[in-house]
């Protein structure tokens, strides 16, 4: 499956940003989806995950409350709604899937795509 992100971009502490992943796949459907991000000389941390029918969904503590994550299955598609973004948030987000369900764990998605970068000034 081949995932690529967008949405990304350079926004001010407090405002808002909606990540998308689009995947070409086999059944869309048949997919979990994560969130992680990476900033510069960090290691890659979960953000949000949600289950291939979007029944199981996971929050990184530091985005509860803040992040929502979603999938459009018609669109072949999975958002990130950011708000009330803080310069801690800034990263390269990065969508991963998993035919084996959704986890907070990285090493258990086995796609990837190349992230997409946000910055939050403050």
């Amino acid at each position: 499956v081949q995932l690529q992100a967008s949405g990304g971009g350079l926004v001010q502490a407090g405002g808002s940003l909606r990540l998308a992943c689009a995947a070409s796949s086999r059944p869309f459907g048949e997919y979990s989806f994560a969130w992680f991000r990476q900033a510069p000389g960090k290691e890659r941390m979960f953000v949000a995950a949600i289950s291939w029918r979007g029944v199981d969904i996971y929050y990184a503590d530091d985005v509860k409350g803040r992040f929502t994550i979603s999938r459009d299955n018609a669109k072949n598609t999975v958002y990130l709604q950011m708000n009330s973004l803080k310069p801690e948030d800034t990263a390269v987000y990065i969508c991963a899937a998993s035919d084996r369900g959704a986890t907070r764990t990285v090493n258990w998605y086995e796609h990837w795509g190349q992230g997409t970068q946000v910055t939050v000034s403050s």
